[in-house]
Parts: C-alpha cells; structure tokens; sequence
C-alpha cells in the first residue's frame, strides 16, 4: 500500500498547540506520510507557548525539509501529495500565498498545491484582522486556499482546551476526508 504524501506547515503565528497536535493525529495514521516544513519562527514559538524543541516536532514527520531548500522534493509539482495543511498559518506566510511570493519552501509548496488543484488548508491564527488581513484570505480563498481558522463549537460541550483544539483538528482531517472520532458531531448520538 502506497501512503499519502501529506505536507504540513508551520508558521510562527501564535496557536503552535494547533499544528503540534494535528502533527500527533497524523503521524499515527498508516497509510499518512507526514512532510513537514517549519519556519524559523515557527520554532521559536514552541518553545514559548509549549515548552518543546523543534526535533520533538521533527519526529512525528516522515521527512523534514529546511524553508531555505528549494529544491526540495515538495517544491515541484511532479511530486505527488494529496494536499497541505498550514497550521498555524501567520498573516505573513497568508498574504505571501496570496501573492504568489514563493521564495521559501513553505510558501513555494503551497503554491505548488494550488497549481495542482490539490488541496491548501490555511489555518489563520490572528485577531483582531484588519482590512488587509481580510483582503489576503479572501485573495487567497478566490485562487484555491481553503481558510480554516480555529473557530471551536460548542454544541459537543467541550471541557479541556485540549477539546478545542481537538475540534479545529477535526475540522482539518474532514477537509482532507481523514477519518476521526476527536469531537461529537451534531446530530450524532
């Protein structure tokens, strides 16, 4: 059995929890190879808002590429993968997408994956959003992008943070047709 190639991204807005705990689903899955780039200010945000090292999130990838590596494999569209998911995906990582700016690896696979029609989940973690920010997602959204931003229900009763989180993960495996069992859906017993 051939497994899906899947690229993750992560950038350095706040909500790191979001993309740490989408890498822990994932890479549980078998038939899933995890490709993950990091940008720099990505690792600095682990070890603010969690506590962790780059190489904790390293392991849970199959590859690991460096944002400066063009010439990697996920930067061409001759290399097969069944989408992408930013999360968290930075206001600056966003509008370079929305802009066609793609001068590092991260931006340049998304961009590889909206030329391909195959699937680009933006997981925006921002707020307040100002005009720009909203002109970005909505570039963004007109050209392919799916913008997912971590917007918890409420109707499962959620009780840890680890719940919500848990649903914004959720959300982003029903976007990519992953099977889960993280949250209650309505009208579910």
């Amino acid at each position: 059995m051939q497994k899906k190639r899947l690229i993750v991204g992560l950038s350095g807005a706040s909500g790191i929890i979001y993309g740490v705990r989408f890498l822990d689903w994932v890479s549980q899955m078998r038939d899933v190879e995890v490709h993950l780039v990091m940008t720099s200010a990505a690792k600095i945000t682990l070890s603010h808002e969690m506590g962790i090292t780059p190489n904790e999130v390293e392991r849970k990838a199959a590859v690991v590429y460096d944002t400066r590596n063009i010439a990697a494999a996920i930067a061409s569209g001759s290399f097969r993968t069944c989408g992408m998911v930013i999360v968290p995906c930075s206001m600056k990582t966003l509008a370079a997408i929305a802009g066609g700016d793609s001068s590092n690896l991260l931006t340049r696979a998304a961009d590889v994956c909206l030329k391909e029609r195959r699937p680009l989940i933006l997981v925006p973690r921002e707020t307040p959003l100002h005009l720009g920010h909203l002109r970005a997602m909505v570039r963004a959204a007109e050209i392919g992008a799916i913008i997912l931003p971590p917007m918890p229900a409420f109707y499962f009763r959620p009780r840890t943070i680890d719940d919500l989180v848990d649903h914004t993960v959720g959300k982003i495996l029903d976007q990519l047709g992953f099977e889960h069992a993280l949250f209650k859906r309505w009208g579910e017993s």
